[in-house]
């Protein structure tokens, strides 16, 4: 519709933003709602750190310190449900909103108006989360996988109010992911073929339709939660004829490709970032876009392997181990082809290429922890130790949360028009890999040892290592404060950036000016 419009037609009422508050209330610019999105994750990573604080505190020394059993319950559910839908999906919806038009060259996302509802919908979805912590009872203190019995029989009055907030994240995650799924299929620019189309736009592409398949599962197990505290049905009531295993299998069910839909789109940065300061074109495209294709098939026949200490039969015990044994195929073929660009690249070590080799590395760490808990037999040991905790804090910190620092500092340029402190990056990152190693290794020995989760006190022979992990939880938390004030810096002014300010970087948003204009693309470009 913008290509047929004059350009004094354009320029009437579309000249720019609105001034003031109402600008971000009613604005449907992708820009802006990726602003929006990447600024409330922010908030909510705060959040949910400060919570990860309170427990590294009450674990410091063994006895109880701090906080009481109950509270300390309640914050270890609140911050993994606040990490997992609250800072790091919301980031990736945000730089998606941002970055997928100017990638493909189209003027906006597909459908404006339901994208700017769909990021409304989240404070008041959060807010609702965490009032439960004011209400009578306290907030929830079931963990933050919400296994029913305690969910349902033993919950706190306040589990309601988390489930209709569930349910909230649940439809604006649909939302996005349609979005992005009706602007990459119909506005990408003329010439733009799907084998074209950047790798980032790529993982999220799929990760969409993984959004779409999943979430509805999730609505499902919540309501029928609901209908067992409140009408008196008994799906997860062993005493009613009903079985709290069937809750594990529709949780997991949602869960395990949760877990693929918080990494595939750090794939797609990171498969930016790597040639960009390699100086080499991305080794092996067409195997990444297969071998992201199959992860995601792949994380619909695994969930099971959560489970391994429910008392499967054994056919399903070994089904479920061969298949996630399967699924490291494809994650390591992506391994070898960000290792294959850089081989005999001209690397530079920038921020946003530090946090990528960071995020290689400590990723590849964690994904063969998670080959050791595939091992069924081997699993009975480490299920609800601290490895576990261990194993998934790897894949989801120097993953998930290293891979958006790292596009943050990428695209920050593009965004602002002003370089970042690069000196001040450089410390972020160094802070933030000791603090990230010091939390979490000593974790895979706890765990090891028969440290279980999700507990306030423990034996003496834990003491050392939680005292480690609990400094290095401290160093990287306040080392978060740091990228605040880098980005607000960045924000405010600075060396002012070039439309490419990366020498090695390629794709349609390198084309455009920096800061990027608040309309692009009025006229779709063509690719050759």
């Amino acid at each position: 519709m913008m290509n047929d419009m004059t350009q004094p037609e354009l320029m009437h009422g579309h000249h720019g933003p609105a001034r003031g508050i109402t600008r971000w209330i009613y604005t449907t610019n992708h820009k802006d709602i990726g602003t929006l999105y990447l600024w409330f994750s922010f908030a909510m990573f705060l959040i949910g750190g400060c919570m990860a604080l309170v427990i590294r505190s009450e674990l410091f020394q063994p006895g109880l310190q701090l906080v009481q059993p109950e509270f300390f319950n309640q914050m270890t559910t609140m911050h993994g449900l606040i990490m997992v839908f609250g800072a790091v999906m919301p980031a990736f919806v945000g730089l998606a909103n941002w970055m997928i038009p100017l990638m493909v060259g189209a003027p906006d996302m597909a459908l404006p108006r339901m994208n700017n509802l769909s990021f409304w919908i989240l404070p008041f979805a959060f807010a609702m989360l965490l009032s439960t912590l004011l209400m009578e009872g306290g907030g929830p203190n079931f963990g933050w996988t919400f296994y029913a019995p305690l969910s349902t029989t033993y919950a706190p009055p306040s589990v309601t109010f988390f489930i209709f907030s569930v349910h909230m994240m649940g439809i604006s995650s649909i939302m996005g992911a349609i979005n992005v799924i009706a602007t990459i299929l119909n506005m990408r620019a003329p010439g733009m073929t799907m084998m074209k189309m950047p790798l980032f736009v790529w993982t999220w592409l799929i990760t969409a339709f993984l959004l779409i398949a999943v979430m509805p599962v999730l609505a499902g197990v919540i309501t029928m939660m609901l209908m067992d505290i409140h009408f008196g049905t008994s799906f997860f009531d062993a005493g009613g004829g009903g079985d709290p295993v069937l809750f594990q299998h529709l949780f997991w069910f949602f869960g395990h490709p949760e877990v693929y839909i918080m990494i595939l789109p750090a794939f797609g940065i990171i498969s930016h970032i790597v040639p960009t300061f390699s100086r080499k074109r991305l080794f092996g495209y067409a195997s990444m876009v297969y071998a992201t294709a199959s992860i995601a098939l792949l994380s619909f026949v695994v969930w099971a392997h959560h489970m391994f200490t429910v008392g499967l039969p054994l056919a399903g015990e070994l089904f479920f181990m061969y298949s996630t044994m399967l699924i490291a195929v494809p994650t390591g073929v992506k391994v070898f082809n960000w290792i294959s660009t850089m081989f005999r690249g001209a690397i530079s070590f920038e921020t946003p290429m530090l946090f990528a080799i960071g995020f290689i590395v400590l990723f590849t760490i964690g994904g063969f922890s998670g080959l050791m808990l595939a091992i069924s037999p081997a699993d009975f040991q480490y299920h609800d130790t601290y490895f576990v905790v261990a194993h998934f804090h790897y894949v989801l910190v120097p993953g998930a949360v290293f891979s958006i620092i790292a596009g943050a500092y990428y695209w920050l340029p593009k965004w602002t028009g002003h370089m970042y402190d690069e000196r001040l990056g450089q410390w972020h990152f160094w802070l933030s890999m000791v603090g990230v190693n010091l939390t979490f290794f000593p974790m895979h020995f706890i765990g090891l040892a028969g440290m279980p989760r999700r507990i306030p006190d423990y034996a003496l022979q834990f003491a050392d290592f939680n005292m480690i992990a609990s400094i290095g939880g401290f160093l990287f938390g306040f080392s978060q404060l740091l990228f605040l004030y880098i980005v607000i810096k960045c924000v405010k002014g600075g060396q002012k950036a070039e439309d490419k300010p990366w020498e090695g970087a390629e794709g349609l948003e390198w084309q455009v000016a920096s800061p990027a204009p608040y309309h692009t693309f009025a006229q779709p470009p063509r690719i050759d």
